[in-house]
C-alpha cells in the first residue's frame, strides 16, 4: 500500500468490526487505483479474522464516494496508456466481486453523494445504510461512459423497469426512492451514524438486520417521488428499444416524462445504445460475467471521442456543454 492510498482510507478492527473509512473528501471519495487495490488488500487480510461485520464510511459528510477518478482515465486515454486503465478497471471490478462474495456482512453507511464506483463499494454488500442526506445515481451515460462496476448485474434485478430508467437517465435518488429501489436497505439519520459501528460491536450474535432496525429513524420511503411515477416508469422504460422508450415518453406527455426525455436527449447517444443492450441481457448473467462484460467495454469505450468529451465538459472544463459525435456505435459490438 502507497502512503497516498494508506492516506485515503483509514482502517481498523474495533471489537469484532472492521472499518475502512474513505479519506479523500476534497475529491468527494472518488476512487484511485491505489485506493482501490488497499480495500481490496484490506479485505483480503480481514477474512482470516472472526469478524461480525464490516463497515464501509467516510470521514466527509458531503459524500460516501462520487466515483471513480474517471477524469485520470481520461488522462490515460489521451496519454495512450491502456495498461493504467485496465489496471483500474480490473482493480475495481475484482474488488466489487470480492464484496458481493464476502464472508461476514457488510455494512455500507451512506452519507451524501453516492454515485457510479460508489454503488459499486456498496450495493454489492450485504446492507446499505442511508441518511437524509444521500444522493445515489449512476450518471455514466451522461460523461460518454455506461453503467458499469456490476450495474449491468444490479440494475435490471430492481423492481419493473427502474433499472433501465436509472442507467439511461442518470437519475437521482433520495433517501426514499433509494429505499423504495431495494438500492438501499436501511434508514439511520446522519446523527446516529457513529452509533452504527458500536452498536454492531455490542451486539455480535444479533443479525445485523436487527441491529440496524434498532437504530433506524421513521422511514422515509412513503415520501418516494419514484413510486408516485412506478407505473409511467414501467411503461416507457420497460419498451424493447430506445426508439421505443422516447415514442412512449413522448405519448405519456407528463412533466416526468418530459424530465426523462431531456435526460436522454442530453446523454451521448453512443452510450444510450451500450447501456441499453448491456442492461437487457444482464438479469441473465451472473455479477462475474456481467463485470467481465463490463471490463471488456471499457477497453474501447474510454478511447471513443463521446467519452473524452463528456468528460472534459463534465470534470475538466466543466462547461456542462459535450458535443457528442453521433447515434453511430461505429461498427463496434458488445461481447458476446
Amino acid at each position: 500500500m502507497t502512503d497516498t492510498a494508506a492516506a485515503e482510507i483509514v482502517v481498523d478492527v474495533h471489537r469484532g468490526v472492521g472499518r475502512i473509512l474513505l479519506n479523500r473528501p476534497q475529491a468527494l471519495n472518488a476512487l484511485t487505483t491505489g485506493m482501490v487495490v488497499a480495500i481490496d488488500r484490506v479485505l483480503a487480510a480481514w477474512e482470516d479474522l472472526s469478524l461480525s461485520a464490516v463497515l464501509i464510511a467516510s470521514t466527509s459528510t458531503k459524500a460516501f464516494c462520487a466515483g471513480g477518478d474517471i477524469r485520470t482515465i481520461r488522462e490515460y486515454s489521451l496519454a495512450g496508456d491502456a495498461e493504467a486503465s485496465e489496471r483500474f478497471f480490473a482493480s475495481e471490478y475484482r474488488l466489487n466481486a470480492r464484496i458481493a462474495e464476502y464472508p461476514v456482512p457488510v455494512v455500507s453507511l451512506i452519507d451524501g453523494l453516492c454515485m457510479g464506483g460508489g454503488l459499486g463499494l456498496s450495493v454489492h454488500g450485504s446492507f446499505r445504510v442511508v441518511t437524509e442526506r444521500a444522493v445515489l445515481a449512476m450518471p455514466e451515460t451522461g460523461i460518454g461512459f455506461f453503467p458499469d462496476v456490476g450495474a449491468s448485474y444490479f440494475l435490471p434485478r430492481l423492481p419493473g423497469a427502474i433499472g433501465m430508467y436509472l442507467g439511461l437517465t442518470g437519475h437521482r435518488l433520495d433517501a426514499a426512492d433509494a429505499l423504495y429501489t431495494g438500492l438501499a436497505t436501511h434508514f439511520v439519520p446522519a446523527d446516529g451514524l457513529e452509533a452504527v459501528g458500536d452498536a454492531l460491536a455490542d451486539t455480535p450474535g444479533d443479525p445485523v438486520d436487527v441491529v440496524l432496525n434498532r437504530l433506524a429513524g421513521r422511514s422515509p420511503v412513503a415520501g418516494s417521488r419514484l413510486a408516485e411515477v412506478r407505473g409511467n416508469v414501467d411503461r416507457a422504460f420497460g419498451a424493447p428499444t430506445l426508439g421505443e422508450i422516447e415514442k412512449r415518453l413522448r405519448h405519456l406527455d407528463t412533466p416526468w416524462a418530459a424530465d426523462a426525455l431531456a435526460a436522454l436527449e442530453s446523454a451521448s447517444p453512443q452510450s444510450l445504445e451500450i447501456t441499453h443492450a448491456l442492461l437487457a441481457r444482464g438479469r441473465q448473467h451472473t455479477l462475474r460475467e456481467c463485470l467481465n462484460d463490463e471490463l471488456a467495454l471499457t477497453r474501447t469505450t474510454i478511447r471513443t471521442p463521446d467519452f473524452l468529451e463528456g468528460v472534459r465538459a463534465a470534470l475538466v472544463d466543466k462547461d456542462r456543454t459535450p458535443h457528442w459525435q453521433g447515434a453511430s456505435l461505429g461498427g463496434r459490438t458488445l461481447p458476446s
